[in-house]
């Protein structure tokens, strides 16, 4: 089992930081899950490269 890395985001739609779990042995991810605070749908783009995980929140319009 791999071990999940918390990374903190900011939510497209109501602008509050919210911790993210993503398993970086997964490489590159693109998902959909719903804000732990508003409960709109926020469409995670991950991205791993040398410098560590990298994770953009985008909203449906972006």
């Amino acid at each position: 089992m791999h071990e999940l890395e918390p990374v903190t985001v900011t939510c497209p739609y109501c602008w509050e930081a919210i911790e993210v779990l993503v398993d970086p042995s997964e490489g590159e991810q693109d998902y959909i899950e719903d804000c732990s605070v508003c409960c709109n749908p926020i469409r995670f783009v991950v991205r791993v490269d040398d410098g560590g995980v990298v994770v953009e929140a985008l909203g449906q319009d972006d």
